[in-house]
């Protein structure tokens, strides 16, 4: 006779004590058959029970190396996604909150990309001069586009490069979703402002001319991060008036402002490195997820190394925080009974030239 899973009910109320002791137990039971990766943004309760933590290139890399029957992907929604498109076709990626997602990645869908796709072709024809490029932080079939049009993924650690890469194949690039990491590893390589412009979806040919088009070098998507979005220059200024030996390093999603007003600008990998690097004594600004930050304020306290979150008033990611003790104990116990919930599956033909992009990006980095 077959076992129903265990119902979630079960475990919605159970306090977090209980979760954390019926998730080693599961951990123990599975053995290798299990690798759990943790993003750098998820909460302490949770990503301690990470086999492996890193950013989204870093976590791709694993997912891709990974040699267990299980991922159980403590992140959102589009990371789950990734680890099913680069694992083996008989492993099962495992998301333990199905509405873990990610707004900047909802910012652009299949639909508004393609309609994009097809007003660029009263101007010029896409396939031939521009490279669909999206950021990781994007649904699996928007990286299937980009496999189909001669694009990639990128990841805020590799966006530069990535962009090198695509320049070398045609002329222009149409970046997605997040504008301001595209603006920034623009500008990094040395294009002006003016040739990057920034296109609205919900406007016919993004508000834009067939001039504009023309003259553009970068084409960016209007989406952005809810929380990086939240920084401030303001919040700069008044830690250099405090603090005027301090240093100021912000992730990439942050506005244009904001990372031109920093001392460094990169990756969470990039951020946690720079920040170890560094001589103690150093006060540290940094403008990244919160979980994170007060992760780092912990680690570095030690080493008389002060480490503050940018602004007081910026939340935590909301949708990361959903990966709670709860849900990881209720996918850890049904797999260790035997039942998959919350499998996270990309259909077969999309995941194809998803894997492509992936696969170009992994390859270019």
């Amino acid at each position: 006779m077959q076992v129903s899973p265990i119902n979630f009910e079960r475990f919605s109320q159970m306090q977090d004590g209980d979760c954390q002791a019926r998730i080693l137990a599961a951990k123990a039971k599975l053995g290798k058959r299990l690798v759990i990766l943790g993003h750098h943004y998820q909460r302490d309760d949770v990503i301690c029970h990470a086999d492996f933590t890193g950013d989204s290139l870093k976590l791709s890399r694993q997912a891709a190396d990974s040699e267990a029957e299980y991922i159980v992907f403590c992140g959102v929604h589009f990371m789950a996604e990734v680890a099913d498109i680069l694992s083996r076709p008989e492993q099962i990626s495992i998301l333990p909150d199905l509405s873990a997602g990610c707004s900047m990645a909802d910012m652009a869908s299949l639909a508004k990309v393609e309609r994009a796709w097809r007003e660029l072709k009263s101007v010029l024809n896409p396939d031939e001069s521009v490279t669909p490029v999206t950021y990781i932080n994007s649904a699996a079939d928007l990286k299937s586009f980009c496999g189909e049009h001669g694009g990639i993924v990128c990841t805020s650690s590799n966006a530069t490069k990535i962009l090198e890469w695509s320049f070398a194949r045609r002329e222009k690039v149409l970046f997605f979703p997040d504008q301001n990491l595209g603006r920034w590893s623009g500008f990094k390589m040395g294009i002006p402002l003016d040739e990057m412009v920034l296109w609205d979806y919900d406007q016919p040919m993004g508000g834009l001319t067939p001039e504009q088009i023309k003259k553009a070098k970068i084409i960016l998507w209007k989406g952005l991060c809810s929380v990086h979005q939240m920084f401030q220059p303001q919040h700069i200024h008044k830690f250099r008036e405090q603090h005027p030996d301090g240093l100021v390093i912000s992730h990439p999603e942050c506005s244009f402002e904001v990372c031109q007003l920093s001392d460094f600008v990169g990756s969470t990998e990039y951020i946690i490195r720079t920040i170890a690097e560094s001589r103690p004594g150093t006060h540290w600004l940094v403008g990244t997820e919160l979980n994170l930050v007060n992760r780092l304020a912990n680690q570095f306290k030690r080493e008389d190394k002060t480490v503050q979150f940018m602004s007081s008033t910026v939340c935590m990611c909301s949708t990361m925080a959903r990966i709670d003790p709860q849900h990881l104990a209720w996918v850890l116990e049904n797999l260790a009974a035997g039942k998959v919930v919350n499998q996270i599956k990309v259909p077969p033909q999309e995941a194809e030239m998803a894997r492509l992009s992936l696969q170009r990006m992994l390859d270019a980095s």
